[in-house]
C-alpha cells in the first residue's frame, strides 16, 4: 500500500494552519462552503502562501451551481490560472463540463496546459457525469494527476463499492481522492475498501462569533468554518494505522 494522505479543504486562514500543524499534505482553499467552494481572493491566496509551506492547490471556480462555463467565465479561469502560478501555489482544482455534464476534454486539457507547471486535480464536476467510467478515462486523458470525488453519491462513504471500481480502473495513471462525508469514523474503512492512498475532507466546525452585539433582525451574517483540529489529528492517526 502506498503511505495515506490527507487534504484539507479550507475555508479560513486558520484552517489552513491547521491542516499543516496535524499533518496533512495538501490544502484545497476555497470561498463559499455553502455554495460547494468558489475561487478564494488573490489576497487570500497570497496570504495563505505566505503562512504555510504545505502545498496549496486553490480551487478555481469562478461561480457555483453547474461546471459549464460561457467563454467569459473560462477567460476567468485562464486569469486564476495566471495569479496562482505568480504566487507560488503548487497546484489548482477545477472542473469543466460540456452542456450534456460530460467531461469537456477540450478545455480541460487547455487548462492542464496553462497551469504548467502546477499539478492539476479535477474536482467534483466528475461527480455529475452521465458515465463514471468513461469520465475518468477522459480525465486522465486531459492529464490532471488526480481525482476528487464521492463517488456520485452525496458522501463518499456511501460508495465505496464504486469507489473501489475507479481505484481499479485508474491504475497508477491517476489517483482517486475520495471526499465528501469522510471523518474520522469512516477513513480507515474507506482506506482499506476502496483502495485510495489520498482523501479529502474539511473536518469543519461553526467557529462561535466574538462580535458583542449583533442585531437580530439581520438574517445574512452567514457563519464562520474552521477546521476541527481535534477532528484533523484524528484522521491523521487514523489513516497512519491502515499504513
Amino acid at each position: 500500500m502506498q503511505p495515506a494522505a490527507l487534504e484539507i479543504c479550507a475555508f479560513h486562514l486558520v484552517s489552513c494552519q491547521i491542516a499543516e500543524r496535524c499533518g496533512a499534505v495538501r490544502v484545497e482553499l476555497c470561498d463559499n462552503p455553502i455554495e460547494g467552494g468558489t475561487t478564494p481572493s488573490y489576497g487570500m491566496i497570497r496570504k495563505v502562501r505566505e503562512m504555510v509551506a504545505i502545498r496549496l492547490y486553490p480551487i478555481l471556480r469562478p461561480r457555483s451551481g453547474n461546471y459549464y462555463y460561457s467563454d467569459e467565465e473560462f477567460d476567468i479561469l485562464r486569469e486564476d490560472i495566471r495569479i496562482c502560478r505568480e504566487l507560488g501555489c503548487d497546484g489548482i482544482s477545477v472542473g469543466i463540463s460540456k452542456i450534456n455534464a460530460e467531461i469537456d476534454t477540450e478545455r480541460l486539457k487547455k487548462v492542464v496546459e496553462w497551469a504548467g507547471p502546477m499539478g492539476v486535480t479535477c474536482n467534483r464536476v466528475f461527480d455529475c457525469a452521465p458515465d463514471p467510467f468513461r469520465a475518468l478515462e477522459d480525465i486522465i486523458s486531459c492529464g490532471c494527476e488526480r481525482l476528487l470525488t464521492s463517488g456520485l453519491q452525496s458522501a463518499a462513504p456511501s460508495a465505496a463499492p464504486l469507489l473501489h471500481q475507479l481505484v481499479g480502473q485508474a491504475g497508477s495513471r491517476i489517483s482517486i481522492m475520495p471526499g465528501a462525508g469522510v471523518n474520522s469514523r469512516n477513513i480507515a474503512m474507506l482506506r482499506q475498501t476502496t483502495g485510495a492512498h489520498e482523501f479529502h475532507a474539511s473536518a469543519r466546525m461553526t467557529a462561535p462569533n466574538p462580535v458583542t452585539y449583533i442585531n437580530t433582525a439581520v438574517n445574512d451574517y452567514g457563519n464562520l468554518y474552521l477546521a476541527d483540529e481535534t477532528e484533523v489529528t484524528a484522521m491523521i492517526t487514523a489513516l497512519r494505522s491502515t499504513s
